[in-house]
């Protein structure tokens, strides 16, 4: 096993990688605003009587707390985007386009900043990290192009009368976000929702909850008028208030199988619609015909993408028997490249899990892995990434 640096970094999240090459920076940010968002400025909640912690998952380090939004918080964040909401749908789809190819041109002007709060929250490499920046100015600018086209149609009728139908906006959409993509899914979800004409409260993660703060910010300062993008920081309890508000007229939820159930039960009560982005199965299936580098090249990222945690990862990699061991020798090799370190490091690949609980998950899921191998007769994949 290789010595790991005198600093300790990822001592409690990365520990389960021995093989990998370990290097140190530092991240020295502390937590200091608040983390709510309302009306064009950053508040604390007025009914915020729980507070959490905010983790540095390459370090366990703790950055700070926040406090989570109550009911009253999240009516005032409700009622701040519905002013909002009425001035802002009655802008022109080229009036809207511009404040959201503005807000793009901010982030690509700060997208080294975002991108490393990104990684200090989150945990993922710096290198990654700054791809998510980019895909989320270019998911701005791609619904800011649509802005513009959105149009109802002119039906044509018998007796020379016709008919015309207008698409309008819904009004104030809900999005709750995840942990492994935070600052691309608030933009996934923002972008589309504010090009129609809608006003968004967004709910991050409590595990990840900086990162799309900025996010607010820069729709802020791009000129959207105050408290169109609202946060409102929480867990399950601040979830169903937003589902359940009678003016909430949307809900988008990317997540677990589970709590996406919970929010469509909740939504349906009010009759809003729902749309659910959650979990999945993906296996990858290799014959022995594919071009074994190409094969190779798929396993690892469908495995080692942001550290595994995605869900459409291939949670199931299936290999013909005829080029299994000549595909698990190639695979080993390149694993044990994977430089695991600190995440702010440039040549940093793979960073930390998110939180303590996800890694107990993963080193269960390796132990079951490893039971069914030794039952199976087949030990290279032990040999190769557990024992030096």
């Amino acid at each position: 096993m290789l010595p790991r640096p005198s600093l300790c970094l990822l001592p409690r999240f990365c520990s389960f990688l021995p093989f990998a090459t370990m290097s140190s920076k530092t991240s020295t940010f502390h937590l200091q605003q608040p983390l709510n968002y309302r009306a064009g400025a950053r508040i604390q909640p007025v009914d915020g009587s729980h507070s959490e912690e905010v983790y540095e998952p390459a370090t366990g380090r703790v950055m700070g707390k926040f406090l989570f939004s109550g009911e009253k918080e999240v009516d005032l964040a409700v009622q701040s985007a519905k002013a909002a909401f009425k001035i802002w749908s009655q802008k022109s789809g080229m009036e809207r386009s511009r404040v959201l190819l503005e807000a793009a041109r901010i982030i690509r002007e700060q997208r080294e900043e975002i991108a490393t709060m990104e990684t200090i929250n989150n945990g993922k490499s710096i290198f990654e990290a700054r791809v998510d920046i980019d895909i989320s100015w270019q998911c701005l600018e791609y619904y800011a192009g649509l802005a513009g086209a959105i149009a109802g149609q002119h039906v044509q009728l018998p007796g020379g009368s016709f008919a015309y139908t207008r698409k309008e906006a819904l009004g104030v959409c809900v999005g709750i976000g995840a942990w492994n993509y935070p600052f691309q899914i608030a933009c996934w979800k923002s972008a589309p929702a504010l090009a129609c004409g809608n006003a968004m409260i967004y709910k991050p993660s409590p595990l990840t909850p900086i990162s799309v703060v900025m996010l607010a910010e820069i729709f802020t300062q791009a000129g959207v008028p105050n408290g169109l993008f609202n946060v409102v920081q929480g867990g399950a309890a601040t979830g169903q208030f937003l589902c359940q508000h009678r003016d909430v007229a949307k809900v988008s939820f990317t997540g677990s199988v589970p709590t996406g159930i919970k929010i469509m039960e909740m939504s349906a009560k009010g009759i809003k619609p729902v749309t659910l982005e959650l979990g999945g199965k993906s296996p990858l299936i290799i014959f022995s015909d594919s071009v074994l580098e190409n094969a190779v090249n798929g396993a690892l990222m469908a495995n080692f993408l942001t550290q595994g945690e995605v869900c459409c990862n291939g949670t199931r990699v299936f290999v013909q028997r005829e080029i299994l061991e000549a595909f698990t020798e190639e695979v080993v090799k390149r694993t044990q490249k994977i430089k695991i370190g600190d995440p702010l490091l440039e040549d940093t690949r793979m960073g930390g899990l998110i939180s303590r609980p996800h890694l107990e998950r993963v080193l269960g899921f390796i132990t079951q892995a490893k039971e069914q191998v030794r039952a199976s007769g087949f030990l290279g994949f032990e040999r190769a990434c557990w024992k030096e």
